[in-house]
């Protein structure tokens, strides 16, 4: 059953939607291409990136078949970062830490989108917060795995957090009246700041301390 949006938040869920899928498509395929991957290894892993978020999201809430796979423009936006990537990665890799970079702009537009769109298929604040912080960790996830890293929503980064603060932001907004484009860009801007914070500043959640008894001795005699 397919959910009544207006037709002004349609329209904003979507903008969020295209920009996300570009950002996350280049930190895919700029990641690909730093792993030496071919030209068509960078195509599947921007298309990987940029989509698994967005469908992820769509099944859980029932919006059945996931826009990404109707929309034509979902996977032509994410081949066309692929290939920009493949052709002008010199370019693209003088911004400093580019992967990273358009992985925080990428989490922070999902995160937030997908809170709008959980809301408006009834979801509850809580719950839509938390399938926002889904659908922005979802394609970083999938990047890694696919490259054989350990996602950065397992390490102490501030990764999954930062999106679940931006996502609660609009969630909740929405819950006590405020305006959507104001909590729309308030949680864009918390879910981006936590995230370069803990990239350049280095913000991170605590980790464990095991007793050094338990310790891995990375020299066995």
């Amino acid at each position: 059953m397919s959910a009544s949006i207006p037709s002004g938040l349609q329209l904003l869920l979507t903008a969020l939607d295209l920009t996300g899928t570009f950002v996350f498509a280049l930190s895919g395929a700029v990641a690909a291409a730093k792993r030496g991957l071919d030209v068509f290894g960078i195509l599947v892993l921007s298309i990987v990136a940029a989509t698994t978020g967005g469908i992820t999201r769509d099944v859980l809430i029932g919006a059945i078949p996931p826009v990404t796979l109707v929309d034509w423009r979902y996977l032509a936006i994410s081949i066309l970062a692929g290939i920009l990537t493949f052709y002008w990665l010199p370019v693209i890799d003088r911004l400093r830490s580019p992967v990273q970079l358009f992985d925080a702009a990428g989490l922070a537009m999902f995160a937030v989108s997908g809170a709008h769109k959980a809301l408006a298929y009834g979801l509850e604040p809580p719950m839509a917060a938390l399938l926002g912080m889904l659908t922005g960790i979802g394609g970083g996830m999938a990047r890694d795995i696919m490259l054989t890293e350990i996602p950065g929503v397992l390490r102490a980064e501030l990764y999954a957090v930062a999106a679940l603060a931006g996502a609660g932001v609009v969630a909740f907004g929405d819950s006590l009246g405020l305006p959507p484009t104001a909590t729309t860009l308030t949680g864009l801007v918390i879910c981006l700041g936590l995230r370069l914070g803990s990239i350049y500043l280095g913000w991170h959640l605590p980790k464990a301390r095991p007793s050094r008894s338990t310790r891995v001795d990375d020299n066995p005699k």
